[in-house]
């Protein structure tokens, strides 16, 4: 059962969210906040796998709010919902450890997949959010700080993980990377856990990024 709390100041849309995730038979909303600070309590209170964050509320915001619950519980998941398609609250998020950022547009579909995912220790962006992300950033970064990405990630790992790390990159899912690689997803997922931890990556979102931050992955392939 995926334990679920929802952190948003506007009443209907938490009414809304916990509709649709209580009609789902493995997941389970434990509590709700109408605001950042009180979901930082309700989180150490409640220990919830997963956390539905929205971005702007009153007394602490969602990315204050996401930086202390990971800070007392690395092991919670945060899942950022923002009506927000804009840079620096993907940045901000990313940067206070947050594992998703959709948009609370997004059909509900996507929302439950989204849950799933990072309670399953991965990691999701919006579409939109992630072509930002690479389009409008990553070639401001100076040559120099890309080589030395690029040194890293090369040198840290074996021909196998390179190419687990450029399917990581892509997109690709643990078993689509196993089907192209003809091998099975349980070894993917164990190559995956290698890679996070030699370039000490908290998740596969901050693997996109350095992919492009470090030029072996270029916008458009």
């Amino acid at each position: 059962m995926i334990r679920v709390l929802l952190v948003d100041d506007q009443s209907l849309l938490r009414m809304g969210f916990r509709l649709i995730l209580e009609a789902e038979s493995d997941i389970e909303v434990v509590g709700e906040a109408g605001d950042g600070a009180t979901g930082v309590r309700m989180a150490a209170a409640l220990e919830p796998d997963v956390v539905m964050m929205d971005v702007r509320m009153p007394t602490m915001d969602g990315i204050a709010a996401t930086a202390a619950i990971l800070d007392a519980q690395p092991a919670c998941k945060i899942l950022i919902l923002t009506t927000f398609d804009v840079d620096q609250y993907l940045y901000a998020g990313l940067k206070a450890g947050a594992s998703g950022f959709l948009l609370k547009d997004a059909p509900p579909t996507a929302l439950l997949a989204a849950i799933r995912t990072v309670a399953d220790g991965e990691a999701v962006l919006a579409p939109t959010a992630t072509r930002r992300l690479i389009d409008q950033f990553m070639p401001l970064l100076p040559e120099p700080d890309r080589q030395a990405r690029r040194d890293t990630v090369l040198n840290a790992l074996t021909d196998r993980e390179r190419t687990v790390f450029a399917g990581l990159a892509a997109g690709r899912s643990n078993r689509e990377i196993a089907g192209d690689l003809q091998v099975s997803e349980g070894t993917v997922k164990i190559h995956v856990g290698r890679i996070l931890s030699k370039l000490d990556l908290r998740d596969r979102v901050q693997a996109v990024v350095l992919a492009y931050e470090s030029g072996l992955i270029t916008p458009g392939n």
